[in-house]
């Protein structure tokens, strides 16, 4: 059996994250994955996944930058959702953004 898509360089985006082509790969092994939020969240949705995903990539081990200067593909995530720092400001935004998350479910009820 040949390996997904959403793991081999086909399935990803150069630019960070995963394509259209390796989220619909992904979405075959049972993963329900979407686009990244790029910009300012729209709703509580988005709020909730952007910050969600800021403080998961921005707590994980590893470098932003390999060796040669390239950046990794944590850097390459982290800039496809938008963010531009390192990680202590992605887990310090996403924190916030999940506080604001969590504001705009109380004034629901």
């Amino acid at each position: 059996m040949a390996t997904p898509l959403w793991q081999r360089k086909a399935g990803k985006n150069p630019a960070g994250g995963l394509n259209a082509a390796g989220r619909a790969s992904a979405k075959k092994e049972g993963m329900n994955l979407k686009a990244p939020v790029k910009g300012a969240p729209s709703g509580p949705d988005e709020t909730r996944r952007k910050g969600s995903f800021l403080v998961r990539m921005g707590s994980s081990d590893g470098p932003l930058k390999k060796p040669n200067g390239e950046k990794t593909r944590l850097k390459l995530s982290l800039e496809a959702w938008g963010h531009s720092g390192d990680k202590a400001s992605a887990v310090s935004h996403g924190k916030r953004l999940l506080a604001r998350y969590q504001a705009m479910k109380k004034v629901k009820k």
